[in-house]
């Protein structure tokens, strides 16, 4: 059985709409969550708390969604991606973007990461972040967002996205987890 692009985009499309009435039901939030030193991750409700965003210190904002134009142009730097939370989708193409911005917000304010509901996008821009910056692998990095913002969730392409990723960074995906067990539980019986 073959698929004709106006029935994927129709699958697509309607997909998208579940999983924003899904994330609407699930979580009503107006407070992004602190993810380390000048790094905030939050929903589109949080993107419009301007008071709030004001006394974290957040100067920047950027948005990983499609269709959610600057609530504040004047008082915020943005920068928006528009990306669609499907599995289909290369959210990695922007990961470099992604970092150079949050650096830079970093160095004089704060930032916040959002999407629609802070749980797929926008944590997945965050995850890859942090393995990036702290030399993570995928399921740790991805483990901490989630314990500071637990509805997190990317979706499965997301998720492989970032175990590709881990690949390809120097010192991580080079690296497996039977040869650190190996030399470190090693280590670890003889000290």
């Amino acid at each position: 059985m073959t698929f004709s692009s106006l029935q994927l985009s129709c699958f697509f499309a309607m997909d998208d709409l579940l999983r924003a009435v899904k994330a609407t039901k699930d979580i009503k939030d107006d407070i992004p969550s602190q993810i380390e030193e000048g790094l905030y991750l939050g929903s589109l409700e949080a993107a419009n708390n301007k008071t709030l965003l004001k006394s974290l210190n957040i100067t920047h904002i950027l948005t990983v969604a499609s269709s959610f134009p600057p609530a504040y142009p004047n008082d915020f730097t943005y920068k928006t991606l528009d990306v669609h939370d499907r599995a289909d989708v290369n959210i990695a193409q922007y990961f470099d973007d992604c970092f150079g911005f949050i650096n830079e917000a970093k160095r004089t304010g704060s930032v916040l990461v959002h999407c629609f509901a802070g749980r797929s996008r926008s944590a997945t821009v965050v995850v890859a972040y942090l393995m990036k910056t702290h030399g993570m692998r995928s399921s740790k990095a991805l483990n901490l967002v989630k314990s500071k913002r637990s509805v997190v969730a990317p979706n499965a392409g997301f998720i492989l996205q970032l175990q590709s990723y881990e690949k390809s960074l120097p010192g991580i995906g080079a690296r497996t987890d039977s040869w650190w067990q190996f030399a470190f539980g090693s280590w670890l019986r003889f000290s």
